[in-house]
């Protein structure tokens, strides 16, 4: 059975090239196109990774994650931020929100993947990843 993603990001490319590469390595994936559709498609699907833009219609990144961590059945998924902000304290914000990792936009192509896969081992524990 393909494990499914749930991809919650508003920019067209972006998810295009996130679907492409995930699909292409195996992947079943499910977008939402912002925070609050995501919120209800990751409490309806119960995917097994949630990858997260920050900068999202009607609810921003931090309150879809806070949000998220607060329903238990989506508390032990993964859920990762995908996001261009990558300032000082940014990644300390989205673990403090209830991220589990932070990867950067532009995303690499080449290592996308393995990061990924990093958050789909069986013994994931909600370790805070660097």
């Amino acid at each position: 059975m393909k494990r499914v993603i749930l991809v919650i990001e508003d920019n067209e490319q972006n998810l295009y090239l996130v679907r492409f590469l995930l699909e292409k390595a195996g992947y079943e994936v499910i977008a939402a196109r912002d925070g609050r559709s995501g919120i209800e498609t990751a409490a309806a699907v119960k995917p097994d990774l949630i990858l997260l833009d920050i900068q999202l219609p009607v609810m921003d990144g931090y309150a879809v994650a806070s949000e998220i961590r607060r329903n238990p059945d989506l508390a032990a998924t993964p859920l990762v931020a995908v996001t261009s902000y990558a300032m000082s304290g940014d990644r300390e914000k989205t673990i403090a929100a209830g991220c589990d990792g932070y990867l950067e936009k532009p995303i690499d192509p080449d290592s996308f993947i393995n990061d990924i896969r990093r958050f789909l081992t069986d013994d994931h524990s909600r370790e805070k990843n660097p």
